[in-house]
């Protein structure tokens, strides 16, 4: 596989001045993908991925592999209401994650199978939520890979639609009232009611009564006066008594939140009183069943902490708030469950889930005052589990001495752990349905330093618990909206492992590793921090010789896409290959396109000269030189993706392309029918085996 013979893109001689500055864009006729020029390039490009397809080695091997160790299948935690559980699992061999339910009778039932509504795997579950009686269950379904989902709901007993379709309820909360007849729900304004191109914006909070006609009897609660970019979420007590409200701009890391008392004003109206407006700090509000409110917040505490409030109180902000568990200086809580049964007596429990660099751990507290009483072991093993993370904890609403939460980690496939505050015993609820020979790798955690002196932790997964020779390496990372890189069960870094290379994963600023600050330091003017973590990563991989010099290979998608797009840019000679998947790589305009202006909190915006100039210093498209000899790079793209458009890795690929050096390929691969997130099994597999059969070709893994 060498350079091939590139089609000729469309090109213009399209320069914007933006802030007085000329800023070329000689490929824009590339962001028209039903043009005919950009179909005819489209498709030349389809031929080339597949005639270097054919000449990977080992492809099948890989494909194979990945597959079987994907056998396991999945099992999530449970959801109760009552006595009835919901949860979703997936057997070997089935495409999809299956929602089923357990009755009172400990028979097992599906509800809701995705292959069911459509035989070709390309209908996703969204979201889904059973009413506080359990008796309905609402679930949103989307088509395509595009995330605009469809809301309906079931009846439990009969599988029968009681309600629904109700359209453009894309990211709506599930908040039912008691009773089951209503639940407030977001939908997107009609298309025909906003600006043109603003159809993915502006949303609103209604409430629903199941069997009436949403676009004419849907009462719209809430959003009028907000940004057109919020979201809104919204949850009910299980008494039915308070309606919590949050609002948050886009992907921005605050959020405004209010209270309503139900029994004070109607569902339809509810007087909404402010817990947190105008405060930079994210905030979550569950009004709990001991009379007290549960405020989770990283304001004035970046790693998080758990405050209680009194929700009669006359102010219910901030200066109301008594700290429960307070901020750890090295761990990041991430959820709490309050167990609070009768078993208990006099002595509930506050049961805490952490992050400590990225590896989960469990804490046990007294519910009253938050005192810790000891720590939990959540891998629920004597033998060594590695570094793992933990699922969201789950609890029965009622109350009860028992959490439920997802364990995994590099070495262990998926499974549900439950607690039991009576005994503090952790044990396995529910295994991976599916057993397979999972291969024998070493898992650690390394500090490296970054360029500014600060210190960052990867995991390397390798054959060896120490370098014994330098191997061909993949590094990956993400490094924005505070999504943390933690441990978890992966087919194709244990199939990578597996035939003898080392898979690394890094946790760069941007993300919440170490909490809000972390996240902070890596967005908006502090962007190039993120690289600079990366490019250290890359470098600590081949001085401590776990990496091949020169068969380094990197890999991201959607914002970590734009970290490979970046890294391949500044440093080319660090970097034998790169995947490129679902990538921002056009920072001048990506506003314009999907869901971006959702994302200006996070990178800048070009309306504001300051910002341009951050966006326009690494924007990886406005970065490509001619004559540069660049690694190989394969593109990913999903012309169902309605988050990131695939126009971005279309100019970079012809950018790329056209700047003529090296012998190195660059290459698209679109897929259709899927997008941003979830896929089938057996499209995930081809695309694992694509990504890491050209990763070996052009680091020097042996495959075949």
């Amino acid at each position: 596989m060498t350079r091939p013979d590139y089609p000729v893109a469309p090109r213009s001689d399209t320069v914007d001045v933006l802030a007085g500055r000329p800023v070329a864009d000689p490929f824009r006729p590339l962001e028209d993908a039903d043009s005919d020029a950009t179909r005819a390039w489209s498709a030349a490009q389809e031929g080339l991925f597949r005639a270097a397809r054919a000449e990977l080695s080992g492809r099948d091997a890989l494909r194979d592999r990945i597959a079987g160790l994907l056998a396991t299948g999945t099992v999530g935690a449970p959801v109760w209401r009552g006595d009835r559980s919901f949860f979703r699992r997936r057997l070997p061999g089935q495409e999809h994650a299956v929602l089923l339910t357990i009755g009172p009778d400990g028979a097992e039932r599906v509800l809701l199978d995705p292959m069911e509504l459509d035989p070709d795997g390309t209908t996703t579950l969204d979201d889904w939520r059973p009413s506080p009686d359990g008796r309905l269950l609402a679930y949103r379904v989307s088509r395509g890979g595009t995330e605009e989902s469809e809301l309906y709901v079931m009846d439990v007993a009969t599988g029968a639609t009681v309600d629904g379709p109700v359209s453009r309820t894309r990211e709506s909360p599930l908040a039912w009232l008691p009773g089951a007849d209503a639940l407030y729900i977001q939908r997107n304004l009609p298309p025909e009611t906003v600006p043109e191109g603003e159809a993915q914006y502006h949303r609103r909070l209604y409430l629903h009564r199941l069997g009436t006609d949403p676009d004419r009897d849907d009462v719209e609660v809430f959003g009028a006066d907000q940004d057109k970019t919020a979201f809104f979420r919204a949850t009910v007590s299980r008494d039915g008594r308070h309606l919590v409200v949050s609002a948050s701009e886009g992907t921005a890391p605050r959020n405004d939140v209010w209270l309503a008392d139900l029994t004070a004003s109607t569902p339809e109206a509810p007087v909404l009183r402010p817990v947190q407006v105008g405060v930079d700090a994210r905030t979550g509000v569950h009004p709990g069943r001991d009379g007290r409110l549960y405020v989770f917040t990283d304001l004035d505490a970046p790693r998080g902490r758990l405050c209680v409030a009194d929700p009669t109180a006359a102010d219910l902000g901030p200066a109301g708030w008594r700290t429960l568990v307070p901020e750890d200086p090295e761990a990041v809580l991430e959820d709490y469950a309050v167990l609070d049964g009768p078993e208990l007596g006099d002595a509930p429990v506050l049961l805490a889930a952490w992050t400590r660099h990225a590896a989960g751990e469990l804490t046990r507290h007294d519910l009253a005052t938050g005192t810790l009483t000891g720590r939990v072991d959540a891998a629920a093993s004597g033998e060594d589990a590695g570094l793992g993370s933990i699922g969201g904890l789950s609890e029965r609403p009622e109350g009860g001495c028992e959490a439920w939460f997802g364990w995994s980690d590099y070495r262990t496939p998926s499974s549900v752990r439950r607690y039991d505050a009576r005994t503090g015993e952790v044990t396995v609820w529910a295994e991976a349905p599916g057993a397979v020979d999972v291969p024998r790798v070493h898992v650690r955690q390394e500090e490296y330093t970054s360029k500014d002196g600060t210190t960052v932790r990867m995991f390397v997964i390798s054959p060896t618990a120490e370098p014994d020779a330098p191997r061909p390496t993949v590094l990956y990372g993400y490094g924005g909206f505070a999504i943390p890189m933690t441990p978890g069960y992966s087919a194709g870094v244990l199939t990578w492992v597996e035939a003898g290379g080392v898979y690394a994963i890094a946790g760069l600023r941007g993300g919440s590793e170490e909490g809000e600050d972390w996240h902070r330091a890596g967005m908006r003017e502090h962007k190039q921090r993120v690289f600079d973590d990366f490019h250290a990563a890359a470098e600590h991989l081949v001085a401590r010789g776990w990496a091949l010099p020169g068969g380094l290979g990197i890999s991201g998608g959607s914002n970590g896409g734009l970290l490979v797009g970046a890294a391949l840019t500044q440093r080319p000679e660090l970097y034998a290959a790169v995947v490129c998947s679902a990538p921002l790589l056009d920072m001048v305009r990506y506003e314009r396109f999907g869901l971006g202006r959702l994302w200006t909190d996070e990178y800048g915006t070009v309306e504001v000269p300051e910002e341009l100039d951050w966006l326009l210093g690494y924007s990886p498209y406005h970065h490509v030189v001619e004559g540069v000899e660049y690694p190989a790079v394969l593109f990913t793209v999903f012309d169902g993706d309605t988050r990131v458009d695939p126009l971005h890795a279309r100019k970079m690929c012809a950018a790329l392309q056209a700047s003529g050096a090296g012998t190195r390929p660059v290459l698209l691969r679109a897929e259709s029918n899927v997008g941003h997130a979830d896929r089938s099994v057996t499209r995930s597999v081809e695309l694992s085996a694509d990504t890491l059969a050209f990763l070996a070709r052009w680091t020097g893994l042996a495959t075949g």
